[in-house]
Protein backbone atom coordinates (compact mmCIF):
# COMPACT_ATOMS: atom_id res chain seq x y z
CA UNK A 1 0.00 0.00 0.00
CA UNK A 2 1.38 3.27 -1.02
CA UNK A 3 0.57 5.60 1.69
CA UNK A 4 2.83 8.59 0.12
CA UNK A 5 0.43 8.06 -2.60
CA UNK A 6 -3.27 8.08 -0.53
CA UNK A 7 -1.89 11.07 1.24
CA UNK A 8 0.23 13.62 -0.93
CA UNK A 9 0.38 16.33 1.29
CA UNK A 10 1.60 20.11 0.62
CA UNK A 11 5.67 19.45 1.53
CA UNK A 12 5.30 22.95 3.37
CA UNK A 13 2.35 21.83 6.13
CA UNK A 14 3.26 18.93 8.77
CA UNK A 15 -0.07 17.41 9.30
CA UNK A 16 -0.38 16.69 13.41
CA UNK A 17 -4.28 17.36 13.93
CA UNK A 18 -6.11 14.42 13.07
CA UNK A 19 -7.72 15.13 16.63
CA UNK A 20 -9.26 18.08 15.16
CA UNK A 21 -10.18 17.35 11.21
CA UNK A 22 -7.99 15.08 8.99
CA UNK A 23 -7.32 15.15 5.66
CA UNK A 24 -8.72 12.97 2.99
CA UNK A 25 -7.19 9.99 1.27
CA UNK A 26 -7.12 10.53 -2.45
CA UNK A 27 -9.03 7.38 -3.01
CA UNK A 28 -11.93 9.42 -0.68
CA UNK A 29 -11.10 12.51 -2.90
CA UNK A 30 -11.73 10.38 -5.99
CA UNK A 31 -14.94 8.91 -4.49
CA UNK A 32 -16.13 12.46 -4.33
CA UNK A 33 -15.41 13.01 -7.60
CA UNK A 34 -16.84 9.96 -9.09
CA UNK A 35 -20.32 10.97 -7.15
CA UNK A 36 -20.37 14.24 -8.48
CA UNK A 37 -19.40 13.29 -11.97
CA UNK A 38 -22.55 10.62 -11.81
CA UNK A 39 -24.75 13.31 -9.92
CA UNK A 40 -23.66 15.65 -13.47
CA UNK A 41 -24.48 13.03 -15.76
CA UNK A 42 -27.34 11.46 -15.38
CA UNK A 43 -28.67 12.35 -11.46
CA UNK A 44 -30.24 9.51 -8.94
CA UNK A 45 -30.51 7.18 -12.08
CA UNK A 46 -28.94 4.93 -10.06
CA UNK A 47 -30.11 5.45 -6.51
CA UNK A 48 -30.57 2.15 -5.39
CA UNK A 49 -26.87 1.31 -6.29
CA UNK A 50 -26.16 4.38 -3.55
CA UNK A 51 -28.40 2.75 -1.12
CA UNK A 52 -26.83 -0.74 -1.12
CA UNK A 53 -23.50 1.47 -0.48
CA UNK A 54 -25.05 2.88 2.74
CA UNK A 55 -25.43 -0.37 4.22
CA UNK A 56 -21.72 -1.76 3.45
CA UNK A 57 -20.97 1.73 5.26
CA UNK A 58 -22.81 0.32 8.26
CA UNK A 59 -21.00 -3.49 8.04
CA UNK A 60 -18.08 -0.86 8.12
CA UNK A 61 -18.17 1.06 11.05
CA UNK A 62 -19.63 -2.26 12.66
CA UNK A 63 -16.46 -4.13 12.32
CA UNK A 64 -14.37 -1.29 13.29
CA UNK A 65 -16.26 -1.34 16.84
CA UNK A 66 -16.93 -5.29 16.73
CA UNK A 67 -20.88 -4.61 16.91
CA UNK A 68 -22.39 -7.23 16.60
CA UNK A 69 -24.51 -6.80 13.79
CA UNK A 70 -24.92 -3.50 11.04
CA UNK A 71 -28.26 -3.00 12.41
CA UNK A 72 -26.47 -1.82 15.54
CA UNK A 73 -25.41 1.14 13.48
CA UNK A 74 -26.93 3.94 12.94
CA UNK A 75 -25.60 6.62 10.64
CA UNK A 76 -26.06 10.38 12.27
CA UNK A 77 -24.92 13.65 11.65
CA UNK A 78 -22.45 14.17 14.56
CA UNK A 79 -21.60 12.31 17.90
CA UNK A 80 -23.80 15.41 19.28
CA UNK A 81 -26.70 14.30 17.72
CA UNK A 82 -25.74 10.34 18.79
CA UNK A 83 -25.46 11.88 22.42
CA UNK A 84 -28.95 13.72 22.86
CA UNK A 85 -30.90 10.47 21.42
CA UNK A 86 -29.39 9.07 24.61
CA UNK A 87 -30.10 11.95 26.79
CA UNK A 88 -33.14 12.69 25.30
CA UNK A 89 -34.48 9.18 25.36
CA UNK A 90 -33.90 7.83 28.27
CA UNK A 91 -36.50 7.71 30.62
CA UNK A 92 -35.12 9.75 33.70
CA UNK A 93 -36.61 10.52 37.22
CA UNK A 94 -35.81 13.72 39.38
CA UNK A 95 -33.05 12.28 41.40
CA UNK A 96 -30.82 10.17 38.74
CA UNK A 97 -27.42 10.96 38.26
CA UNK A 98 -24.59 10.78 35.75
CA UNK A 99 -21.03 10.15 36.47
CA UNK A 100 -18.82 11.78 33.76
CA UNK A 101 -15.37 13.44 34.27
CA UNK A 102 -14.11 17.31 34.20
CA UNK A 103 -11.77 16.94 30.82
CA UNK A 104 -14.55 16.26 28.32
CA UNK A 105 -15.40 17.54 24.96
CA UNK A 106 -18.77 20.17 25.69
CA UNK A 107 -20.26 17.55 23.33
CA UNK A 108 -20.06 15.22 26.54
CA UNK A 109 -21.12 17.31 28.74
CA UNK A 110 -23.77 20.07 27.90
CA UNK A 111 -25.72 17.11 26.91
CA UNK A 112 -26.13 15.68 30.65
CA UNK A 113 -25.74 19.53 32.04
CA UNK A 114 -29.21 19.99 29.87
CA UNK A 115 -30.74 17.60 31.88
CA UNK A 116 -30.98 19.57 34.54
CA UNK A 117 -34.49 20.29 34.53
CA UNK A 118 -35.35 17.56 34.41
CA UNK A 119 -34.14 16.78 37.70
CA UNK A 120 -30.82 15.19 36.25
CA UNK A 121 -27.59 15.96 38.33
CA UNK A 122 -24.54 15.41 36.78
CA UNK A 123 -20.95 14.53 38.62
CA UNK A 124 -17.67 15.76 36.80
CA UNK A 125 -14.96 13.70 38.39
CA UNK A 126 -11.21 14.42 38.60
CA UNK A 127 -9.50 11.71 36.99
CA UNK A 128 -6.49 12.61 38.52
CA UNK A 129 -7.74 11.87 42.21
CA UNK A 130 -7.18 8.41 42.00
CA UNK A 131 -4.29 6.17 41.19
CA UNK A 132 -7.49 4.85 38.25
CA UNK A 133 -8.86 7.04 36.28
CA UNK A 134 -11.36 4.23 35.99
CA UNK A 135 -11.69 3.80 39.57
CA UNK A 136 -12.08 7.65 40.51
CA UNK A 137 -15.19 7.08 37.83
CA UNK A 138 -16.48 4.67 40.04
CA UNK A 139 -15.51 5.68 43.55
CA UNK A 140 -18.35 8.23 42.29
CA UNK A 141 -21.02 6.32 41.65
CA UNK A 142 -23.69 6.30 44.07
CA UNK A 143 -27.66 4.48 44.18
CA UNK A 144 -28.76 7.13 41.95
CA UNK A 145 -26.20 6.29 39.08
CA UNK A 146 -28.49 5.35 36.05
CA UNK A 147 -25.18 5.71 33.48
CA UNK A 148 -21.49 6.82 33.13
CA UNK A 149 -20.74 8.72 30.12
CA UNK A 150 -16.81 8.85 29.61
CA UNK A 151 -14.83 9.41 26.33
CA UNK A 152 -12.65 6.69 25.03
CA UNK A 153 -9.48 9.09 25.13
CA UNK A 154 -9.46 12.22 26.41
CA UNK A 155 -9.22 15.40 23.66
CA UNK A 156 -7.10 17.75 25.78
CA UNK A 157 -4.68 15.41 27.19
CA UNK A 158 -4.94 11.93 25.31
CA UNK A 159 -5.65 9.84 28.40
CA UNK A 160 -6.54 6.43 27.04
CA UNK A 161 -9.31 4.90 29.90
CA UNK A 162 -9.74 1.46 30.18
CA UNK A 163 -13.29 0.55 28.99
CA UNK A 164 -12.87 -3.34 29.85
CA UNK A 165 -12.74 -2.45 33.15
CA UNK A 166 -15.23 0.33 33.10
CA UNK A 167 -17.63 -1.36 30.94
CA UNK A 168 -17.40 -4.86 33.51
CA UNK A 169 -17.83 -2.36 36.46
CA UNK A 170 -21.58 -1.29 34.44
CA UNK A 171 -22.85 -4.29 33.18
CA UNK A 172 -22.33 -6.05 37.03
CA UNK A 173 -23.65 -2.90 38.80
CA UNK A 174 -26.17 -2.58 35.82
CA UNK A 175 -25.27 1.05 34.78
CA UNK A 176 -25.63 2.01 31.46
CA UNK A 177 -22.16 2.59 29.78
CA UNK A 178 -22.16 5.78 26.93
CA UNK A 179 -18.88 5.92 25.55
CA UNK A 180 -17.72 9.05 23.12
CA UNK A 181 -15.69 7.40 20.84
CA UNK A 182 -14.24 9.96 18.33
CA UNK A 183 -10.64 9.89 19.57
CA UNK A 184 -10.48 6.36 19.12
CA UNK A 185 -12.16 4.90 16.34
CA UNK A 186 -9.59 4.58 12.87
CA UNK A 187 -6.54 4.45 15.57
CA UNK A 188 -7.79 2.40 17.95
CA UNK A 189 -9.14 -1.00 17.95
CA UNK A 190 -12.23 -0.88 20.21
CA UNK A 191 -14.68 -3.46 20.70
CA UNK A 192 -18.50 -2.60 21.94
CA UNK A 193 -19.29 -6.45 22.99
CA UNK A 194 -15.81 -6.87 24.90
CA UNK A 195 -16.26 -3.41 26.58
CA UNK A 196 -19.75 -4.04 27.99
CA UNK A 197 -20.54 -0.55 25.91
CA UNK A 198 -24.34 0.28 25.51
CA UNK A 199 -24.14 3.31 23.51
CA UNK A 200 -21.23 4.41 21.32
CA UNK A 201 -21.10 7.94 19.28
CA UNK A 202 -18.14 9.14 16.96
CA UNK A 203 -17.77 11.56 14.27
CA UNK A 204 -16.39 10.49 10.65
CA UNK A 205 -14.12 13.25 10.42
CA UNK A 206 -11.34 13.01 12.54
CA UNK A 207 -8.94 9.28 12.79
CA UNK A 208 -11.53 8.14 10.33
CA UNK A 209 -10.17 10.27 7.86
CA UNK A 210 -13.74 11.24 6.47
CA UNK A 211 -15.99 14.14 6.05
CA UNK A 212 -17.77 16.20 8.56
CA UNK A 213 -21.26 15.93 8.84
CA UNK A 214 -21.31 12.05 9.26
CA UNK A 215 -21.03 9.62 12.27
CA UNK A 216 -22.30 6.64 13.89
CA UNK A 217 -24.38 5.52 16.55
CA UNK A 218 -23.93 2.45 18.22
CA UNK A 219 -26.51 1.10 20.57
CA UNK A 220 -27.06 -2.39 21.74
CA UNK A 221 -30.18 -4.32 20.33
CA UNK A 222 -31.44 -4.86 24.24
CA UNK A 223 -31.75 -1.06 24.25
CA UNK A 224 -33.23 0.51 21.31
CA UNK A 225 -36.91 0.08 22.17
CA UNK A 226 -35.89 1.85 25.10
CA UNK A 227 -34.74 5.22 23.67
CA UNK A 228 -37.39 7.23 23.05
CA UNK A 229 -37.86 8.48 20.03
CA UNK A 230 -38.07 12.68 18.94
CA UNK A 231 -37.07 12.75 15.44
CA UNK A 232 -39.53 10.54 12.26
CA UNK A 233 -39.89 10.58 8.84
CA UNK A 234 -40.02 8.34 5.78
CA UNK A 235 -36.57 6.25 6.58
CA UNK A 236 -36.65 5.30 10.02
CA UNK A 237 -40.06 3.20 9.52
CA UNK A 238 -39.53 -0.74 9.10
CA UNK A 239 -41.12 -0.61 5.73
CA UNK A 240 -38.73 2.10 3.89
CA UNK A 241 -39.71 2.12 0.19
CA UNK A 242 -43.21 1.65 0.98
CA UNK A 243 -44.50 5.27 0.36
CA UNK A 244 -48.08 4.70 0.20
CA UNK A 245 -48.39 2.89 3.39
CA UNK A 246 -50.30 4.23 5.67
CA UNK A 247 -49.40 1.61 8.98
CA UNK A 248 -46.18 2.47 9.96
CA UNK A 249 -43.62 1.56 12.92
CA UNK A 250 -40.02 2.47 13.76
CA UNK A 251 -37.30 -0.05 12.33
CA UNK A 252 -36.06 -2.84 14.58
CA UNK A 253 -32.63 -1.96 13.64
CA UNK A 254 -30.69 1.17 14.51
CA UNK A 255 -32.09 2.70 11.41
CA UNK A 256 -34.87 3.82 13.62
CA UNK A 257 -32.59 7.22 14.70
CA UNK A 258 -31.63 8.43 10.97
CA UNK A 259 -35.34 10.07 10.47
CA UNK A 260 -34.79 11.62 7.06
CA UNK A 261 -32.85 11.33 3.14
CA UNK A 262 -28.97 10.21 4.24
CA UNK A 263 -26.07 11.89 3.20
CA UNK A 264 -24.87 10.33 0.12
CA UNK A 265 -22.02 12.55 -0.44
CA UNK A 266 -20.60 12.34 2.56
CA UNK A 267 -21.12 8.26 2.88
CA UNK A 268 -19.56 7.77 -0.78
CA UNK A 269 -16.21 9.76 0.98
CA UNK A 270 -16.34 8.09 4.13
CA UNK A 271 -16.84 4.76 2.91
CA UNK A 272 -13.89 5.14 0.77
CA UNK A 273 -11.79 6.58 3.78
CA UNK A 274 -12.55 3.52 6.27
CA UNK A 275 -11.61 0.89 3.17
CA UNK A 276 -7.96 2.53 3.30
CA UNK A 277 -7.78 1.61 6.95
CA UNK A 278 -9.58 -1.88 6.58
CA UNK A 279 -7.07 -2.88 4.22
CA UNK A 280 -4.63 -1.72 6.44
CA UNK A 281 -5.70 -3.60 9.56
CA UNK A 282 -6.71 -1.42 12.41
CA UNK A 283 -4.07 -3.85 14.21
CA UNK A 284 -1.45 -2.43 11.96
CA UNK A 285 -3.38 0.92 12.52
CA UNK A 286 -2.97 1.38 16.30
CA UNK A 287 0.50 0.04 16.29
CA UNK A 288 1.66 2.50 13.92
CA UNK A 289 -0.06 5.23 15.56
CA UNK A 290 1.41 4.21 19.32
CA UNK A 291 4.63 4.38 17.80
CA UNK A 292 4.40 7.89 16.34
CA UNK A 293 3.16 9.18 19.94
CA UNK A 294 5.38 7.19 22.25
CA UNK A 295 8.26 8.15 19.87
CA UNK A 296 6.82 12.20 20.31
CA UNK A 297 6.33 11.21 24.16
CA UNK A 298 9.44 10.29 24.61
CA UNK A 299 11.45 12.98 23.02
CA UNK A 300 9.56 15.69 25.01
CA UNK A 301 10.15 14.12 28.40
CA UNK A 302 13.34 14.41 27.53
CA UNK A 303 13.57 17.75 26.51
CA UNK A 304 14.61 20.93 29.09
CA UNK A 305 11.81 23.61 29.45
CA UNK A 306 9.13 21.24 28.20
CA UNK A 307 6.42 19.82 30.44
CA UNK A 308 4.57 16.61 29.13
CA UNK A 309 1.06 16.47 29.55
CA UNK A 310 0.31 13.28 27.86
CA UNK A 311 0.18 10.05 29.93
CA UNK A 312 3.43 8.35 30.25
CA UNK A 313 2.21 4.93 30.68
CA UNK A 314 2.42 2.54 27.52
CA UNK A 315 -1.25 1.11 28.42
CA UNK A 316 -2.80 5.29 28.63
CA UNK A 317 -0.77 6.31 25.71
CA UNK A 318 -2.98 7.01 22.44
CA UNK A 319 -2.78 9.19 19.05
CA UNK A 320 -2.90 12.62 21.26
CA UNK A 321 0.35 14.09 22.63
CA UNK A 322 0.07 17.05 24.58
CA UNK A 323 2.56 19.38 26.06
CA UNK A 324 3.24 22.58 27.33
CA UNK A 325 6.11 24.88 27.70
CA UNK A 326 7.59 25.74 30.95
CA UNK A 327 8.96 28.95 30.93
CA UNK A 328 7.57 30.16 27.38
CA UNK A 329 4.35 32.10 26.45
CA UNK A 330 2.29 28.85 25.00
CA UNK A 331 -0.28 30.68 22.87
CA UNK A 332 2.95 32.43 21.79
CA UNK A 333 4.51 29.29 21.05
CA UNK A 334 1.68 27.67 18.85
CA UNK A 335 1.61 30.73 16.48
CA UNK A 336 5.52 30.45 16.75
CA UNK A 337 5.23 26.42 15.08
CA UNK A 338 2.37 27.25 13.70
CA UNK A 339 3.88 29.87 11.35
CA UNK A 340 6.90 27.22 10.40
CA UNK A 341 4.11 24.77 8.94
CA UNK A 342 3.32 22.96 12.10
CA UNK A 343 -0.35 22.30 11.78
CA UNK A 344 -1.24 21.24 15.57
CA UNK A 345 -3.94 22.55 18.16
CA UNK A 346 -4.04 24.41 21.46
CA UNK A 347 -5.97 22.16 23.57
CA UNK A 348 -5.93 20.97 27.39
CA UNK A 349 -3.99 23.34 28.41
CA UNK A 350 -0.98 23.14 26.33
CA UNK A 351 -0.07 22.21 22.38
CA UNK A 352 -1.69 19.37 21.50
CA UNK A 353 -0.15 17.11 18.59
CA UNK A 354 -1.94 13.91 16.93
CA UNK A 355 -0.13 12.06 14.15
CA UNK A 356 -1.80 9.02 12.39
CA UNK A 357 -0.30 5.88 11.06
CA UNK A 358 0.96 6.97 7.98
CA UNK A 359 2.19 10.37 9.05
CA UNK A 360 6.43 9.90 8.29
CA UNK A 361 8.75 9.43 10.92
CA UNK A 362 11.17 12.27 9.37
CA UNK A 363 8.15 14.49 10.09
CA UNK A 364 8.04 14.12 13.47
CA UNK A 365 11.54 14.35 14.11
CA UNK A 366 11.35 18.13 12.03
CA UNK A 367 8.66 18.61 14.62
CA UNK A 368 10.38 17.97 17.42
CA UNK A 369 13.77 20.09 16.24
CA UNK A 370 10.74 22.88 16.12
CA UNK A 371 9.51 22.39 18.89
CA UNK A 372 13.04 22.86 20.92
CA UNK A 373 13.88 25.56 18.54
CA UNK A 374 15.23 29.04 20.83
Amino acid sequence: MDLASEFPLNENIIHLNHAAVAPWPRRTVEAVQRFAEENMRQGSLDYPRWVELETVLRGQLAQLVNAPSPHDIALVKNTSEALSFVAYGLAWKPGDNIVTSDQEFPSNRIVWESLANRGVSLTQVDLNSNDSPEQALIDAVDEHTRLIAISSVQYGSGLRIDLERLGRFCHEQRILFCVDAIQSIGAHEIDVSACHIDFLAADGHKWMLGPEGLGLFYCRSELREQLQLYEYGWHMVEAIGDFDRREWRPARAARRFECGSPNMLSAHALNASLSLLLEHGMAAVEQAVIQRSTHLCRTLASMRGIELISPVEDDRRAGIVTFRYRDRDNPEQFQRLSNQGLFCALRGGGIRLSPHFYTPMAKLDRTLELISAD
